[in-house]
């Protein structure tokens, strides 16, 4: 477990360079991203702070300088992942929105926040909703990125984030089975039935890293090809 003994100080960290990079060899809309204040607050040991408030809100800062460093390196989109809003709802309610709110301070743009329950390689059981879900509705992020097809997430529990555009997880990233087009197309039709079309985004659950490369590739082929078929029906 990290230790905050002091002040926590950054430096440059290995994120810009990559984005930079990133940058150069592209000129397609580029994303970043990186934990975000609340779940470093659940992972540390405080020998330092207070609180776990005041260690969220010292977290931010940081959090909050290196997405200006990620925006002025090149990245469209910056993303911070969340999974202990719902591991721990109770101390998320006390102050990860107010956590959250100071990372995303004066970061343009689409921003997104991430929450789901752990990489799918590791936890299988899944909650059927999400214990954190209608206060991510009042955050400053612009959109919210939730995992959805291994818990199999009842579409109209996005209901709870009216106005806000949502990122949802439609491959399986806990099954060796890769996708079919038709498949993912399902998921993001039955989220259409509670979500304007202009708010939903197709995306994998979340943990990648688990899954070979051509697996991982499949599956993001299936995933675009799926979003495809629903764009060209709403065309109609």
């Amino acid at each position: 477990m990290p230790r905050v003994v002091g002040r926590i100080r950054r430096t440059r960290p290995v994120a810009v360079r990559d984005v930079e990079f990133l940058r150069s060899i592209t000129d397609r809309t580029i994303k970043i991203t990186m934990p975000g204040p609340f779940t470093m607050t659940q992972q540390a040991q405080n020998d330092h702070y207070r609180d776990g408030r005041s260690l969220a809100l010292a977290y931010a800062e940081a959090v909050n300088e290196e997405l200006r460093d990620l925006k002025g390196a090149g990245a469209d989109v910056v993303q911070i992942d969340e999974p202990y809003l719902q591991a721990r709802p109770g101390p998320a309610r006390e102050y990860a929105l107010e956590a959250i709110d100071r990372a995303l301070d004066g970061i343009d743009g689409d921003t997104v926040v991430h929450t789901c329950f752990g990489y799918a390689h590791i936890v299988h059981e899944r909650l059927p909703g999400y214990p954190f879900l209608r206060e991510l509705s009042d955050c400053r992020a612009t959109h919210v990125s939730l995992e959805a097809a291994q818990p199999d997430l009842d579409p109209r529990l996005l209901q709870a984030l009216p106005g806000t555009a949502i990122l949802l997880g439609v491959l399986d990233l806990g099954s060796e089975t890769v996708e079919t087009p038709d498949e993912v197309a399902g998921r993001l039709r039955r989220a259409l039935e509670f979500v304007l079309p202009e708010r939903l985004v197709a995306a994998p659950d979340c943990g990648m890293k688990y899954l070979p490369r051509e697996r991982a590739l499949r599956k993001l082929e299936a995933m675009v090809a799926g979003a495809w078929l629903v764009s060209a029906e709403l065309a109609l």
